[in-house]
């Protein structure tokens, strides 16, 4: 009973290893509105993460956008005076804006 325990149990693991991450896409999230463009689902492929970016002019959100992203890392950017923050992340839907 056991050898048939343990043969289950790392077929779930497997199998849930294998679930891809998920991710909310939004290309065009105004501040304090819904999205406007590109709402969806996308699933996070090799070296992919959840990805949020949040577009800030002098200290007030201006825009977001969400995505599956290749290579993402979190910075922080300030150009033409703006404020871009990149935020990547690695579990399901944790790009959704906040």
């Amino acid at each position: 009973m056991d050898k048939h325990f343990l043969l289950v149990f790392s077929l779930f693991c497997c199998i849930e290893a294998v679930t891809p991450l998920k991710c909310i896409t939004c290309h065009l999230h105004m501040k304090s509105d819904r999205c406007r463009r590109g709402f969806g689902v996308c699933l996070a492929q090799k070296s992919e993460s959840c990805m949020l970016l949040k577009i800030y002019k002098d200290y007030a959100l201006q825009l977001s956008y969400m995505v599956c992203q290749r290579f993402c890392r979190n910075l922080a950017l300030n150009f033409n005076n703006r404020t871009y923050i990149h935020h990547c992340c690695n579990s399901d839907y944790c790009n959704m804006s906040r």
